[in-house]
């Protein structure tokens, strides 16, 4: 037996970009500085990784654009904890129009 160690043979440490460098990384490729093969190249990582890196920056990219400018929006377990918190507003004041309406049926009640 070997000891090919924990990385395996001819597996390469893997290299995590720091945000800087994957957006330096993606705009060069954008604007067509480099290649995708070339950038990977470059910074010494996967194509793959490369083309990941372009994907998540184009999907965020479109997500904040997307957005409506403002206030950001509510979440849906935001709405449903609003609508829910209305609801037991609503059936408390209810129980409480109920409960004097019975009150004034029914009469004060007697100690005999």
């Amino acid at each position: 037996m070997s000891s090919a160690g924990p990385m395996g043979k001819g597996r390469k440490p893997r290299r995590v970009l720091p945000p800087s460098e994957k957006w330096e990384l993606f705009i060069s490729v954008l604007t067509g500085q480099f290649t995708q093969r070339e950038a990977a190249a470059k910074w010494r990582i996967d194509r793959t990784t490369v083309t990941t890196i372009c994907r998540s920056a184009k999907e965020g990219a479109l997500a904040a654009l997307s957005a409506t400018p403002g206030r950001p929006g509510k979440s849906a377990e935001q709405v449903e904890l609003e609508e829910a918190r209305a609801e037991l507003e609503q059936l408390r004041a209810t129980i409480t129009a109920q409960a004097v309406e019975l009150h004034l049926y029914r009469g004060k009640s007697r100690w005999d």
